[in-house]
């Protein structure tokens, strides 16, 4: 495929994503009680803890060092530059703000089979496949833009309980993450070279969107109402 027939392929992918998902739109409408909310910020938890991990797998396998500077600041953002900043420790703030203890949250007692199962799926997807493959499963974040800005209003508006430093880690990805976005997909187009790498980079999409949907499916069907 030529650059702007990859790109719409890839694009094409966007109705898969867990924007959808009815576990998001009881989130977003103000239908999640207080506990099926920390529910969801405790298993949330797990994946945002592994992305560092599968972001490290990526640049593990990679052998261009200009891939490899350009995915670094990623493990920064979330693991930060220190114990105290970062992605991971804006969204223990989040935890912490909705009435979950720290200590409680990163023992992991709360993460539900399901959701543990998809997301070290997706860590060993990022160890085990090419490295592009990995990448391009990132992709996901060129359709979450829309989605942060509309979660937190939501947000903001149906849980006004949850005290404004909570709402940190989105007000922080919501910066970046369309820049990254597209910056992710300059560089995919760039490197998959044969129809078979783009092929593959866009299965790995639609991998990550199924990862994403797994998750809520879960949490959906543990909150008592499928």
């Amino acid at each position: 495929m030529g650059p702007s027939e990859f790109r719409r392929a890839l694009h094409a992918l966007e109705p898969l994503y867990w924007d959808r998902h009815r576990f998001h739109h009881r989130l977003h409408e103000g239908q999640l009680d207080k506990d099926e909310l920390r529910l969801w910020v405790a298993n949330r938890w797990y994946y945002q803890r592994c992305l560092p991990q599968k972001d490290a797998a990526i640049i593990a396998n990679c052998p261009l060092p200009d891939v490899r500077r350009e995915w670094l600041p990623r493990i920064v953002f979330h693991d930060g530059a220190g114990a105290t900043t970062g992605g991971a420790q804006r969204w223990l703030r989040l935890a912490e703000a909705i009435g979950l203890g720290r200590a409680e949250v990163l023992s992991e007692s709360l993460v539900l089979p399901g959701v543990r199962f998809a997301v070290d799926a997706y860590v060993d997807f990022a160890r085990r496949r090419p490295w592009l493959e990995a990448v391009a499963s990132g992709l996901t974040e060129l359709f979450s833009p829309g989605l942060l800005t509309h979660r937190l209003g939501r947000m903001r508006q149906h849980y006004p309980w949850i005290a404004e430093d909570g709402f940190a880690y989105f007000t922080a990805r919501m910066e970046m993450v369309e820049q990254e976005g597209l910056s992710l997909l300059d560089l995919v187009v760039r490197h998959a070279s044969t129809r078979w790498q783009q092929q593959a980079c866009i299965d790995a999409l639609a991998f990550k969107c199924d990862v994403l949907r797994v998750i809520l499916d879960t949490l959906d069907y543990h909150s008592g109402t499928s």
